[in-house]
């Protein structure tokens, strides 16, 4: 049998590892984390091992995409990511990316209340206000009496947290349920896709943990926390669009020797004597292929089939883990039907009872974008789906485009006819951080430290945004280093004999 053919569909082993030469890394899993997984370990093994990433859909990326909507190139994925965090844009130094790397212009953004828009006020962390000075600019999304509670935070007894919490009956404890339905949970349901009520205060919101954590109120008068770093822009794009990064990844990968393959779904893993065996192919024609370490960077679901046999109770946690489906509808509209139009965007929280949840002005939010076509359309992306509350999204493209569409409309008050949308969904792509996350997480790595020449991540770890990705798949490494019968590092020396 070949090695594999150019779409990846026929794989299998060269040589059977432990014979000279053989080895082989194996990566399960082409989004950011796998694929940065993988640039790590070739990077640190050189060509005294095979690194292979496989992947089961067509193409490498995972949430990062970038495409055509009318004329326009644009972001149909994740668009930004922290900049005061230093492994994205790290990486994007390594990778000769510098000159590239661009921030959103200094615009603000909206939020709706009450059917009417409001400058997202400043002084909040996640939503939650932390500085007393910023309490004037809750008027209009909070009313009087609703800031009023705010106000008298630091009146409440302040004891420590021991044990996580959802956000919600934190915030609302401390500060009233109006933070949490009107600004919690707009910025929330952004970046997890989830539910206050649900998601872990520890996970997803550290700097407010820690300050629960010590006894100290939220609004304790000093200026905003910082979520990571201190400094300059927090946030950075990349010109042409963050989804540009898989594919330059993926491109220098198989230039430093190692192979990309889509198309590749693994069906089964198996420990051997040396190391693992892989399934791919099909039921009817099974194709196996071995591995002296595993690194597994695939959704919960995907990870818990794929270690049921061999790490069960890892398995039984990741699939326990929800997991959110969410769409984006990218629209090119006319210039002149948003003419005037001023603002990054805007947030909609559930209470206003919105079928969208958010609108991005891209064209405005990024000069990038903007300048792509800047005589003919302007970019607007509008998020829509939320964990436990998909059914919007079983709606075909067609429809779906028309109804958010028609929500903005309402919204902003414009007659906004796009001459052309397109609809990207990411199913089952957001995993939902709740109650007793990071321990979840602890257990799960725990069990996989117990088994050799294996290790995980992905968004489901450390942090769905880029950045905490990049953490996890760096993490992912060292404990395969570290679980191995061999050190990875004393591979660049040579093959074994």
């Amino acid at each position: 049998m070949s090695d594999g053919n150019q779409d990846g569909t026929r794989i299998s082993p060269q040589d059977p590892p432990g014979a000279p030469g053989s080895r082989r890394l194996v990566v399960i899993g082409g989004g950011i984390s796998g694929l940065v997984a993988a640039w790590r370990l070739v990077r640190q093994v050189g060509d005294a091992a095979e690194v292979l990433v496989l992947e089961a859909s067509g193409t490498v990326g995972g949430k990062l995409a970038v495409g055509q909507v009318g004329e326009v190139t644009a972001d149909l994925g994740a668009e930004s990511m922290l900049a005061r965090r230093p492994e994205a844009v790290g990486l994007l130094r390594e990778l000769g990316l510098d000159d590239d790397v661009v921030h959103p212009r200094a615009a603000s953004a909206s939020v709706l209340s009450r059917g009417t828009l409001f400058p997202l006020p400043a002084g909040t962390v996640m939503g939650v206000p932390v500085d007393r000075s910023r309490l004037a600019g809750l008027a209009g999304i909070l009313d009087e009496e609703e800031v009023a509670r705010v106000g008298q935070e630091g009146r409440r007894e302040a004891f420590r947290l021991t044990e996580d919490i959802d956000v919600a009956s934190w915030v609302t404890y401390r500060m009233g349920r109006a933070v949490v339905d009107r600004l919690v949970e707009p910025l929330l349901g952004g970046v997890y896709a989830g539910n206050a009520d649900r998601l872990s205060l520890q996970a997803t919101v550290p700097a407010l943990w820690q300050r629960a954590r010590g006894g100290r109120p939220l609004l304790d008068g000093s200026a905003p926390v910082q979520q990571a770093g201190s400094g300059g822009p927090v946030f950075a794009g990349l010109r042409g669009g963050v989804g540009r990064l898989p594919l330059i990844l993926a491109e220098r990968l198989e230039q430093a020797g190692a192979q990309v393959r889509t198309g590749v779904p693994v069906r089964g893993l198996t420990r051997t004597e040396n190391g693992w065996r892989l399934e791919t192919g099909t039921a009817d024609v099974p194709e196996f292929l071995d591995a002296d370490g595993v690194i597994l960077a695939v959704p919960p679901a995907a990870a818990s089939r794929l270690l049921g046999a061999e790490v069960p109770s890892a398995a039984r946690e990741l699939g326990g883990m929800e997991t959110a489906s969410v769409a984006v509808v990218a629209a090119a509209v006319p210039r002149e039907q948003l003419d005037g139009l001023t603002g990054t965007g805007l947030l909609i929280p559930p209470v206003e009872r919105r079928l969208i949840k958010a609108a991005t002005f891209s064209s405005n939010k990024w000069r990038w974008v903007s300048d792509e076509n800047a005589a003919r359309h302007l970019v607007v992306r509008l998020s829509l789906g939320r964990a436990r509350e998909e059914s919007v999204l079983r709606r075909d493209d067609a429809e779906l485009a028309d109804l958010a569409v028609a929500e903005l409309r309402d919204v902003i008050g414009r007659d906004v006819r796009p001459d052309e949308t397109r609809v990207v969904r990411w199913d089952d792509s957001l995993p939902q951080y709740e109650v007793g996350h990071l321990d979840r997480i602890h257990r799960i790595r725990e069990a996989v430290a117990g088994v050799p020449g294996l290790a995980v991540c992905g968004a489901a770890f450390d942090g769905v945004g880029i950045p905490a990705c990049i953490a996890a798949a760096d993490r992912a490494v060292h404990d395969l280093d570290a679980s191995m019968r061999i050190d990875l590092r004393t591979l660049a020396a040579g093959p074994r004999v």
